[in-house]
Parts: C-alpha cells; structure tokens; sequence
C-alpha cells in the first residue's frame, strides 16, 4: 500500500533498488539519488549494482569496481572487451538474480543500453539516468532505445520534447550540479590562505578529466598551457582539482611541472579550490556546466583517439560540445578541440581572461542564465529523480 505524507510516500514493502554506475560523475549521481530515495520513501530500501566510493558510502553493495568500466573511446574499449563482457554477464545474473523494484543505469550509455539490452522482458522497470545525447549525434538511436528502457530521466531541459517524438517516456529532472554548488559555495579567501598563496596570485584550475585516457591525452597539452602562462606571469598558481580515478596519473604528471601546482582531492576543497579560481581550463564534460554555474571564466579543450574523433564527426549534429555553450546555442566558453587542442591558441585564450577583468565580466555575465536553464529554484533535481523513479514503479 503506497500514501503520500507531506511530500514522502510512506510504503510497508521493501525495495530493492539495482544501480549501476559507470564513472565519477555517475557515482555522484547515483549517490544524490540514493539519499533522496530514502528522503522519498518510508519504508526499507537496499541497494546493490555497480559504484564507486560516493555511492558506496550511501549504503550500495558493489559488484566490482567502478574504473572497469570508466573507458571512453574505440581505440580504448577494444582492448578491455573481455572484461567488460564479463562484467556485463555478472550485471546481468545479480539482477536477474535479485529482481528488484527497478534496474537504473546512469550514463555509461555503452554498457548500461548492453545490460538494458540483456534484460528486455526480464519483468524489471529499466530506468536510465541521464539522457543519451543522442540529439547531438545519431538521433536515429533514439528509436532503439524506446524498445531497451522504459523512463528517462533528463538532465537538460530540451530533451523531453525531443525523446517525445520516438514515444519514450522522458522527464526533465533538473542538473544535479545544481545541488552541488548550492551544497558548496567554496571559501576562495580561505583556501588562498591555507595554501598560503601570494596576495596578488592569480589563480588557474585545471580540469583534464575523469578518466585515464582522456586525462593522459590531455595532461601534456594543459602542462604546456600553464608553462607559457606562468613565463610571462610569475604570480601564476594552478590548482587542479581531480578524482580518485586519476589523482595518481595527474599527480605523477605534476613532478616535471615548473611552475606552483597544487593537487585538491576531496569534495570540500574542490568546491574551495573554485571559489579562488580566477579562470578555468578544461576538459569537456559536466564540469563545464559547474564552472558555468560557479560564474569562472573557463576555456574548453578536448582530444580524444583519432579513429574516435573521425567517426564522431560524421554523426555530430551540434555546432558545440561543451554543454554551456549547447544550452546557449552560442560560444560562451571557448572550445580547442582535436587539432585545434594546441598549447599556443588555448594559452592565448586564457591570456585574455587573466590579463582583461572586462573580459572575465562579459563571460561571467554570459553564464548567468544557465542555471535557471538547469532548473535552480525548484525541488531538487535529486528529489525529482527519486520522486520520477517512484512513480514509475507504483504504475
């Protein structure tokens, strides 16, 4: 029996939940999710599947590690296929196995539309979270997936009305970096002051990734950014915030870099170290929509497998990639991709931001209508989520 009590739906059945995360920025997801789940729902809730520490810590029993399957890019998945067959037979046994209350994949579109695949008919509600950005390339796919899963759960607000007309069901739930902003303003003076940087420090966050390979591709390039940007300004610091999956990469790259770096690791001094930021670069990708949130003047740059970057073109349908910049249908936020991944242009951009407060002002002010684009101000996107999951299973 389900009720409603202010806002919670109260439930004498236990749920057994089955998440499966692919990558950090998932893990993140899934954790929010979790915990308004349990906000959501009053009665016994388990969860098993795949994650990382963020979900593990909400009380998730993983199956096996999340970096199995944080590989990006044809030329990196072909060598780990026998391993990611295999721990798409292990998914798919433990949920067949459990037959839980709904299946909810979050990104991870490669393996979680396999596991989807897999399952079709198995009786358990498939809930996928995030939408593909099937809009951006290959919208065709979009029919297929109608036939793998049964809810989306939209993270921009432009994609219920395009899922709409490939008849799958799809609800804009709001951005969850949303959330994490409003969690974690950051204290810019505070962190400049534990680090002890100079008064006058200007301060660049790096971003190179989440996940080994684009975060190796792109070390070298953003190293050299900072080697010219430190040569003519001596009062440079960078400060890079990273996660668990590649810290060690990026901290082992950080012993040949000339200039003051600093390596954040932990959710609290990252949200510090870009309260002090006066300028970004990075990688394409979410972090892109938290530095637009967060107002940093930021730089996007991206470099991906050659064979990767000649199939996406054929199929891209966006004149952009960095997700600001789609939500404005405009450059806010500068982009150097593939060839144009170069030291010299992207350390040229920069430049102006560091060297031009007006500069720095105008992006800032472009940036400004991107949350409530997000939906900040409402509920929640993680209450929407939880609220959007219950009710596909009460149906």
């Amino acid at each position: 029996m389900w009720r409603r009590r202010g806002g919670r739906i109260l439930s004498d059945k236990a749920l057994h939940f089955v998440l499966v995360a692919g990558e950090a920025s998932g893990d993140v997801l899934g954790a929010k999710l979790i915990a308004a789940l349990r906000q959501r729902y009053g009665g016994e809730l388990r969860f098993s599947g795949v994650s990382g520490p963020r979900m593990a810590a909400e009380g998730l029993d993983s199956l096996f590690p999340i970096s199995d399957l944080s590989v990006m890019g044809l030329a990196e998945i072909f060598p780990r296929v026998p391993l990611l067959l295999r721990r798409l037979r292990e998914t798919t046994a433990h949920v067949k196995a459990v037959r839980p209350a709904a299946l909810i994949t979050i990104d991870a579109p490669g393996f979680s539309f396999r596991l989807a695949k897999r399952l079709a008919g198995a009786g358990v509600p498939l809930i996928h979270y995030v939408a593909p950005q099937v809009w951006a390339w290959r919208p065709g796919r979009a029919r297929h997936l109608a036939e793998q899963i049964d809810h989306l759960l939209a993270l921009l607000p432009f994609e219920p009305d395009f899922f709409s007309g490939y008849d799958l069901p799809c609800e804009f739930v709001g951005h969850p970096v949303i959330e994490e902003v409003a969690a974690a303003p950051g204290d810019g003076p505070g962190f400049r002051l534990r680090l002890g940087l100079p008064a006058d420090a200007l301060v660049l966050a790096m971003l190179p990734g989440s996940r080994l390979g684009e975060a190796s591709r792109l070390l070298p390039v953003f190293a050299s950014v900072a080697a010219l940007l430190y040569a003519a300004r001596p009062n440079l610091q960078v400060v890079i915030p990273t996660v668990e999956q590649v810290a060690g990469l990026v901290a082992a790259s950080l012993r040949s870099w000339p200039m003051p770096t600093h390596l954040i690791e932990g959710a609290p001094d990252r949200a510090d170290a870009f309260a002090a930021a006066d300028v970004a670069l990075a990688a394409s990708g979410t972090v892109s929509l938290e530095l637009a949130l967060r107002r940093i003047p930021t730089v996007v740059a991206y470099r991906t497998n050659p064979l990767t970057a000649v199939l996406v073109r054929r199929m891209l349908t966006v004149p952009y990639v960095a997700l600001p910049n789609i939500l404005a249908n405009r450059a806010v936020m500068p982009e150097f991709l593939q060839e144009a991944c170069r030291p010299g242009p992207i350390a040229g951009a920069l430049a102006q931001f560091l060297d031009d407060p007006a500069q720095r002002a105008r992006q800032r002010d472009a940036l400004v209508g991107i949350a409530e684009m997000l939906g900040r101000g409402g509920i929640p996107p993680s209450l929407r989520a939880a609220d959007a999951v219950l009710q596909v299973i009460a149906n």
